[in-house]
């Protein structure tokens, strides 16, 4: 008998090696690979007041992107967002949106040119991001989220080109004078039926200048109609697949085919409601607890959702630096939690590339964050951890090319086809 259990003991021992001298492995194989290709993230949401001379992305603030953890994560690209919440189609709501965007612009400027060009410098195309990350430097480019600040004024599209912009979505969560949004769903409420109009013709004109057409935010019949315009390939820089997770804000199977049939590129997206809807209710609802019995420490009142997006673009700003705060603050004790209830994870995320890629192909499909505007994953909580999405892709046999297409080379493609449609329409 003692025997045979000092033989089972044996076995279990040499299976833990083997299993330990795996992992290791796997986790060698990951840095190589991800120490070897261009690894970029297209959607990091900023707040201006962290592009100041005294505060600024050279120093590791509680950003969930700064250079810093950039470096300690292996991520060469960020694509840092200029976001407009969506106000009033007016005069007024146009002016202000639009200082909100160019202030955005002029924070993003700063840090490449005045507070670190010897560390971060913006790219406008793929032959600017290779030769940056060659150099040796991080990699900024910029994408507008909600076109909101255009108003009326097509114009604004060249300019935003002119100031480094190379996606733009043409609403955010309301309908813009551009388009629908998806949060028309819940109410089945609508604007256009789509595309209004001047959404159509905005559609022509981001051709026309070469800017990738962002379908993340709007309603799906408005991304149908944009499939049906658009001359490039469109991207969605930061969504899901709709199967696995029945959100608005994620692409349904036949939205997945035009990108397949279009070229485009669907960056899938870490952001735990859009991942996995169970494990997220589940965490969130116990998270919440211990927010709250941080935030009355911290004299901070957490507001519900459609509370703060009524908010001003400023206040806005400020109330979700104090609500990361306090998220900072429950560090530990959400760590307590997760050996009670799983958290949405890494693997979480690769299921929906896995699904994604299976469906429409690896030439198909990106990652994204949307780190600082909500985004993170256990595993992939800021950039820092970048790492641990090359791992699990290496434990599910991804290739090191399929790999390298994923986080970026996709991407870069895309971009350079719809500079090349640009190119052809300008000549024209």
């Amino acid at each position: 008998m003692r025997t045979k259990l000092t033989l089972i003991i044996f076995i279990f021992n040499l299976f833990m090696v083997n299993a330990q001298d795996t992992d290791q492995a796997i986790i060698e194989k990951a840095k190589r690979i991800h120490e070897k290709v261009i690894t970029i993230d297209t959607h990091n949401d900023i707040n201006v007041k962290n592009f100041t001379p005294n505060k600024n992305y050279t120093m590791d603030l509680g950003t969930q992107v700064n250079l810093p953890k950039m470096e300690a994560g292996g991520l060469d690209v960020t694509w840092l967002i200029v976001y407009t919440g969506q106000g009033e189609l007016n005069e007024e709501g146009y002016k202000a949106a639009y200082e909100n965007a160019i202030q955005k612009f002029d924070a993003i400027h700063r840090l490449t040119e005045e507070f670190a060009p010897g560390q971060i410098g913006l790219a406008t195309n793929s032959d600017e991001v290779r030769k940056l990350v060659a150099e040796g430097k991080k990699v900024a480019m910029i994408g507008v989220e909600n076109a909101y600040p255009v108003a009326e004024d097509l114009g604004r599209i060249k300019e935003f080109y002119d100031r480094g912009a190379r996606y733009m979505s043409l609403s955010h969560n309301g309908h813009s004078q551009f388009c629908d949004s998806n949060t028309g769903e819940e109410n089945d409420e609508w604007l256009h039926g789509g595309l209004s109009e001047l959404g159509k013709k905005a559609v022509v004109e981001m051709n026309r200048w070469g800017m990738m057409i962002d379908v993340s935010h709007p309603s799906k019949e408005a991304i149908k109609q944009m499939f049906e315009i658009s001359q490039a390939p469109l991207i969605a820089s930061h969504s899901s697949a709709r199967a696995l997770c029945n959100h608005s804000r994620n692409l349904d199977d036949e939205l997945l085919a035009l990108f397949k049939k279009h070229g485009g590129v669907v960056q899938t997206v870490a952001f735990t409601s859009y991942l996995n809807t169970e494990k997220d209710n589940a965490f969130r609802a116990a998270s919440e607890k211990v927010y709250q019995d941080k935030a009355r420490v911290m004299n901070f009142e957490i507001l519900p959702r459609d509370s703060v997006a009524k908010l001003k673009d400023e206040a806005q700003d400020e109330y979700y630096e104090s609500y990361r705060e306090v998220r900072r603050s429950s560090a530990q004790e959400l760590e307590k939690l997760k050996k009670e209830i799983d958290a949405v994870n890494v693997s979480d995320f690769v299921d929906h590339i896995d699904y994604m890629v299976k469906k429409i192909g690896i030439d198909h499909v990106g990652i994204s964050s949307d780190f600082d505007g909500g985004g993170g994953i256990d595993g992939w909580e800021d950039a820092s951890e970048s790492l641990n999405i090359t791992i699990e892709l290496v434990k599910r046999g991804y290739t090191e090319e399929e790999i390298a297409k994923l986080w970026g080379e996709n991407l870069l493609r895309v971009l350079d086809e719809v500079q090349e449609v640009a190119a052809q329409m300008q000549k024209s």
